[in-house]
């Protein structure tokens, strides 16, 4: 009983003590280390320190405290009574080692930090705890010292690769980083599209020289791996190089016995980026090898069309052996589907080939007409039809069929973008026929269209019809300019250039001028003379300062070079100057795009 009593007054003069806060001393401490107040923070850490006995936590920050003040002697005393301890943290070897670095001894550095490493336990998380130490402290040498120890010590050569990768990087070490994330890929295949992203991020093109060399000789030591032919068609797609991927995912295909999804999807990639020659036998080896079991026969029969399709119409001087050829495969697709509503959008393409160039415009309206009236045909499709057959019976001159063709696709969309498109049609006819007053009224309108091409096409007739009507007291030039047009939209390129001519020779001083250069340089590029179509876009740029034409002869002449003359630097300075000189211009966004694209740069 007695010795209870005496236990129990300790007790209450330990309680009547004023004991300081701890809590308070912490938070304290770290708000005064917080606002670089490192006299005040010392003080209090070096209590916490010498309070808790043995907290690595509070040290650290003691440590700290001193290497703010530049401290340097002291934090040494201090960090070699620390290390006399048995259980003391290698990171204060690492701590040590910053002194003797601040005070220029380097082999005494040199020794702590290797010190620091022989000290670690075989633990993960000890490992990187040490190399993210060495990392912040940017010892990117002894960081993946450590790592690569630590790799030996958990027998797993592979546990820190992407540590060591992104070491590697920072050193500037592209073989060893693209070998470290090789590495990563290797053991983490769900880490590809992060591996790719970092790739596309930090490889320059002569990077993925040494990428490619590595890929291939971990394809030879191990040809079971499937990473790495994955890996290798992501690369060799970052490069344009289709036919060389397009060998890669057909070897992978055969090889896991796949059902064609991956060369379709390789397929419609090609086609995307224009390579129309690797999108076509991409989807004929569908047709061919994979055969009509596959799921994707049908679906790569269309698009195999519609790629030839698109190679016709942008390359120039394919020869009329590919029409016909093309004519050809669109009839047997036909005869193998039948002509209904399934092969409707087929039949459509087919109305263009033989419209455009087969020159049978006939034939084209007669394919049209035919789809139209196919039963139970979906109405939008219908509605595209007819469309495309106003066009043709435009060009046909049959100018009453085709606006009440756009008429009724009009009224039966009338909140959709099919009707946007066929009042715009319906605008640009009365332009072509001289109706400007009616025709300008629905171009304003349309410039509020939620489709960006009509908006923009609707507000560059809305302004030219204003800017060349408005300031002559006679329509007859714009009247014969439209025609002009219209003769263009008809393929009656003779007869264009003779109005063009005569609007020149009779009005030599009219505002239409710079259009006209400009409409002669459209009509060249459509017939694919694109050193004519130069010559007049040029002429269109110097002709008149204040055009309201130059901004759209810059940019039509910057596609050209871009991609049909092939001139990167022109192209360049021809976006350049858009969104330099011509701000407010339509194309001034894109063209800003273009250029930087042109440059080199990575758009997000």
């Amino acid at each position: 009983m007695p010795q209870k009593l005496i236990l129990f007054s300790l007790l209450l003069a330990l309680l009547a003590v004023p004991l300081p806060s701890f809590g308070q001393d912490q938070k304290l401490a770290q708000q005064y280390f917080a606002d670089g107040d490192y006299e005040r923070a010392l003080v209090l850490f070096k209590k916490l320190v010498e309070t808790t006995q043995g907290n690595t936590y509070f040290m650290e920050r003691y440590v700290d405290c001193l290497f703010q003040l530049k401290r340097y002697t002291e934090a040494e005393k201090v960090l070699i009574k620390e290390l006399r301890k048995k259980t003391a943290d290698p990171i204060f070897n690492i701590s040590l080692g910053q002194v003797y670095d601040k005070l220029d001894n380097a082999a005494a550095a040199a020794q702590q930090f290797q010190l620091a490493i022989n000290r670690m336990n075989p633990e993960r998380f000890f490992i990187v705890r040490i190399g993210n130490t060495f990392t912040n402290l940017n010892q990117l040498d002894w960081a993946i010292k450590t790592y690569e120890k630590g790799a030996v010590m958990l027998n797993d050569k592979l546990v820190f690769s992407y540590y060591l990768a992104d070491l590697f990087r920072r050193k500037g070490d592209g073989p060893k980083m693209i070998n470290q994330y090789l590495n990563v890929v290797s053991g983490q295949a769900d880490r590809m599209d992060n591996i790719q992203m970092i790739f596309q991020r930090y490889l320059l093109k002569e990077d993925y020289k040494e990428l490619k060399k590595q890929i291939y000789e971990r394809i030879q030591l191990e040809p079971d791996a499937i990473v790495y032919p994955e890996l290798l068609i992501w690369l060799l797609l970052q490069e344009k190089d289709f036919s060389g991927a397009f060998r890669q995912v057909k070897a992978l295909d055969r090889k896991l016995k796949e059902n064609g999804t991956r060369l379709f999807q390789f397929a419609n990639m090609a086609a995307n980026e224009n390579d129309f020659n690797t999108a076509i036998e991409a989807f004929d080896y569908i047709v061919e090898v994979k055969g009509v079991n596959s799921g994707f026969y049908l679906e790569a029969k269309i698009e195999g069309l519609r790629c030839r399709r698109n190679k016709l119409i942008e390359e120039s001087n394919l020869s009329t052996t590919f029409v016909a050829d093309l004519k050809s495969k669109y009839l047997s697709f036909i005869n193998e589907l039948g002509r209904n509503r399934n092969t409707a959008t087929v039949l459509i393409d087919l109305a263009e080939l033989e419209a455009y160039y087969l020159n049978d415009l006939n034939k084209a309206i007669e394919l049209l007409t035919e789809v139209i009236n196919f039963p139970s045909l979906n109405p939008r499709i219908q509605a595209s039809a007819k469309l495309v057959l106003g066009d043709y019976q435009l060009m046909n001159g049959e100018i009453w069929e085709a606006t009440l063709l756009y008429s009724q696709v009009d009224k039966a969309f009338q909140d959709d973008l099919l009707g946007q498109d066929a009042r715009f049609r319906n605008a640009r006819l009365s332009y072509y026929t001289g109706d400007f007053t009616w025709a300008q009224s629905q171009f304003d309108v349309l410039k509020a269209s939620t489709s960006k091409f009509i908006a923009n096409d609707a507000l560059d007739l809305s302004v030219f019809i204003l800017d060349n009507l408005g300031l002559d007291t006679t329509p007859e030039p714009l009247k014969n300019y439209a025609k002009a047009e219209l003769l263009s939209f008809q393929n009656q390129t003779k007869e264009a250039f003779i109005v063009l001519d005569n609007i020149l020779k009779t009005y030599p001083d009219h505002s239409l001028v710079d259009d006209i250069w400009y409409l002669k340089g459209n009509i060249f590029r459509k017939e694919k003379k694109f050193a004519e179509a130069i010559t007049f876009y040029e002429k269109t740029i110097a002709s008149d300062p204040e055009s309201i034409r130059i901004d759209n002869a810059l940019f039509a002449l910057g596609e050209l070079y871009e991609s049909k003359v092939i001139d990167k630097e022109k192209a360049r300075a021809c976006y350049e100057r858009i969104f330099i000189e011509f701000t407010d211009s339509l194309y001034a966004v894109e063209a800003r795009k273009r250029y930087r694209l042109l440059r080199g740069d990575k758009l997000q």
